[in-house]
């Protein structure tokens, strides 16, 4: 069961000119995509920006709270004639450098190419829960994710994409924690937030096991060095459905599917990553297992959030495993969510 768990949550992180102290020169980039002349209150920076393609630049920023540089790739929209809201897209367990991705798995960019949003995809951050731990990790790291994500990363990326200051942010698997998290750490951040197949309990059994599976058996850290012992208060900090009240004025979007294989659980399905078709069967069994725990846990959070009368809109699918050919259609469904807090005013 443990390792059904974590193979599979594996499978799925202001001036306009000049350069920085310690910046390093860029290569030829974008129009309206600049290196802002701009530190955060702690010292993070933007150190290099590149073209990736002709709608993809690609940052290198420095996070002062983690003493480390991390690639962010940004999608930018077609007309770039005004500032535009931006959409934090998260990835899942591996944190956006393997092969689970936004980018490799679905068709989500080219679906979001055409909607005047800049699409910001955080690079890192493997097996961390995307959260602040209190000590670094012998295999993880520093990891200071939280902070990252909702203290440096939006000022510079406002910055250097000349955006509005209004954002979203979505994410799927692992991601669902910090996604709502970012939110409650964060008033008035992200307008709307989306998630697709999370978890959402810390304080649980099944929440604390979850967490414990992915970062101490795939990712070899220990949760200790994130948020303390299991009864510490960290852990009722970190957790989105015991502090649901100050979701309270977000758009929220949350699905989840119910382990019942569907279309996407047959050899060669959208989305699927086994390089061997023979593989199918048991990974779907273990998608299969990990989604009927993400339906509780989705479940436990709608209870919670109709208890304190904070709307939100739920997909529970008739069917689908942990697997990337439903978060494709899923982040299409919760697009008008995501759209209302973008484009709508305050």
């Amino acid at each position: 069961m443990r390792s059904a768990v974590a193979i599979v949550l594996a499978a799925a992180s202001l001036s306009l000119g000049g350069v920085p102290a310690g910046a390093e020169p860029s290569a030829p980039t974008l129009p309206g995509v600049t290196l802002p002349d701009l530190k955060t209150e702690d010292g993070s920076y933007i150190k290099t920006v590149a073209a990736k393609d002709e709608h993809t630049v690609t940052f290198s920023v420095f996070s002062a709270a983690m003493n480390q540089v991390f690639p962010v790739d940004v999608l930018r929209p077609d007309d770039t004639s005004e500032a535009r809201p931006t959409l934090y897209l998260l990835n899942g367990a591996g944190g956006g450098v393997d092969a689970a991705t936004w980018q490799l798995r679905t068709d989500a960019l080219d679906f979001l190419a055409d909607k005047n949003v800049n699409v910001v995809q955080p690079i890192g951050g493997a097996f961390t829960w995307y959260t602040d731990w209190i000590q670094p990790d012998k295999s993880l790291g520093v990891n200071k994710w939280s902070t990252y994500l909702g203290k440096e990363l939006p000022p510079l990326m406002d910055a250097a994409l000349g955006a509005n200051g209004v954002n979203a942010i979505a994410g799927i698997s692992m991601a669902g924690l910090p996604v709502l998290n970012s939110v409650i750490f964060n008033p008035g951040l992200f307008r709307s937030a989306a998630v697709y197949s999370g978890f959402f309990q810390t304080v649980t059994p099944q929440g604390r096991e979850s967490i414990k599976l992915v970062t101490e058996l795939y990712g070899g850290g220990k949760v200790e060095n994130m948020w303390g012992p299991e009864n510490g208060p960290l852990w009722a900090a970190n957790d989105p459905t015991l502090n649901a009240e100050k979701l309270r004025g977000t758009n929220l979007f949350i699905s989840t599917g119910n382990g019942i294989p569907g279309a996407f659980d047959v050899p060669g399905a959208r989305g699927r990553m086994e390089k061997n078709p023979a593989d199918t069967t048991q990974t779907v069994a273990l998608g299969s297992f990990i989604e009927a725990n993400v339906e509780l846990s989705t479940i436990i959070l709608q209870k919670r959030l109709e208890s304190l009368n904070i709307p939100a809109t739920f997909e529970f699918r008739s069917s689908g495993t942990h697997i990337w050919g439903y978060w494709q259609d899923d982040l299409k469904a919760s697009w008008p969510v995501l759209a209302q807090g973008l484009y709508s005013n305050p």
